[in-house]
């Protein structure tokens, strides 16, 4: 048995995938903790969550504080959302396995690039990702183990929050609309295009970066004045989990996100927004950036969602996946089976059972 497991949270919302899987550990009697990096204005958040689930944790100042902490503590696992911040060659010097639970499932060519690191497991998502994962790097070790964030939608837990909760019209059918921040749609839609859909309740649950980098600043702009509308509804920075909402909604709206394969997993239709704002250096001669940005797993949208072409296109497939929900439906279901995994409720449980199964302390190097 596992005696000591350390979840590593870069940003915020790595917590939705943490947490089933450290409910399960707890359960088993297994020592949790979470180690927090400092991120300006979300630090109250995870701590308030934390404390809400009663799990240890503590901060530290940065990426370039990690390696040293790690390096001090004699656990048995590290788990990490994304590459650790410390070169793969100070691995060796840690007590610790370490793992990856990867943050996303979407078409982004990070979800394969991040395996070049040397991590001791990686918990995959599918068959053909098992696949291809194994073919692009034959010496590491994966296992294919569904998606933990998925759980609460099986296992049987109550909804957290309704439309009534959210000031929406429970009569009307509820549209989720989860963008990226980049490449992203938000910009291509009117400002007054929750008037257009007057007769929807829109949830906005936007990418983290669209509303904390300066970057992004016209995104946040644009939400923020859709918000003003008696149709829709802005999640909050302590509203972080995706899953909450995709319980309560009808239909998805997205673009380059992982939110599509999470909501089809759910046999839910999906609108797809393809036409995003692209940076001028990701256009014309320098298109390769984005090519190279986005996996050719993009692809797979046409087959569980609907495409839509432009903002007109996508308030009329709404409407028509709205009126036909199951349309679609068996491509849902069956491209799910490859690209997420068995949906049972229980990949936490797996993921736990192999912590604990295979724990054994490595010796650092000095």
């Amino acid at each position: 048995m596992a005696s000591i497991v350390l979840f590593d949270v870069q940003h915020l919302y790595y917590l939705p995938q943490y947490l089933p899987v450290a409910k399960v550990l707890k359960s088993q009697d297994v020592e949790v903790r979470f180690i927090l990096h400092k991120e300006a204005g979300y630090d109250e958040i995870k701590a308030q969550k934390l404390d809400e689930e009663q799990f240890d944790y503590c901060f530290i100042s940065g990426k370039s504080y990690a390696f040293e902490f790690y390096k001090q503590q004699e656990v048995d696992w590290i788990i990490f959302g994304n590459v650790p911040p410390f070169p793969s060659k100070d691995k060796a010097l840690l007590h610790a396995k370490l793992a990856l639970m990867q943050h996303g499932i979407g078409p982004k060519s990070c979800y394969y690039k991040v395996s070049e690191y040397p991590f001791d497991v990686r918990f995959v998502e599918g068959e053909s990702r098992l696949a291809r994962l194994t073919k692009l790097f034959p010496q590491r070790t994966f296992v294919n183990i569904s998606y933990a964030k998925l759980d609460p939608l099986y296992d049987g837990s109550p909804a957290v929050v309704s439309l009534e909760d959210l000031g929406l019209d429970p009569a009307k059918p509820t549209v989720l609309y989860a963008p990226t921040f980049f490449p992203s749609s938000i910009e291509r839609f009117d400002d007054n295009w929750p008037s257009a859909l007057s007769d929807f309740n829109i949830i906005l649950k936007p990418h983290f970066f669209s509303m904390t980098k300066e970057k992004y600043a016209a995104q946040k702009s644009k939400l923020k004045r859709w918000s003003s509308y008696d149709n829709v509804y802005l999640t909050q920075k302590s509203e972080f989990c995706l899953v909450s909402f995709m319980k309560i909604a009808d239909v998805m709206l997205s673009d380059a996100s992982s939110a599509i394969f999470e909501f089809a997993a759910i046999n839910k239709p999906v609108v797809w927004c393809d036409f995003t704002k692209k940076k001028w250096n990701y256009t014309g001669l320098f298109k390769f950036r984005m090519n190279k940005r986005l996996d050719s797993d993009i692809a797979i949208f046409h087959d569980i969602a609907h495409h839509a072409s432009n903002p007109v296109n996508a308030n009329k497939l709404l409407r028509e996946s709205v009126n036909a929900p199951h349309a679609k439906s068996s491509e849902r279901l069956s491209i799910t089976r490859f690209m997420v995994g068995e949906m049972d409720g229980k990949c936490s449980s797996r993921i736990a059972h192999y912590l604990t199964t295979n724990n054994q302390v490595l010796p650092c190097e000095e």
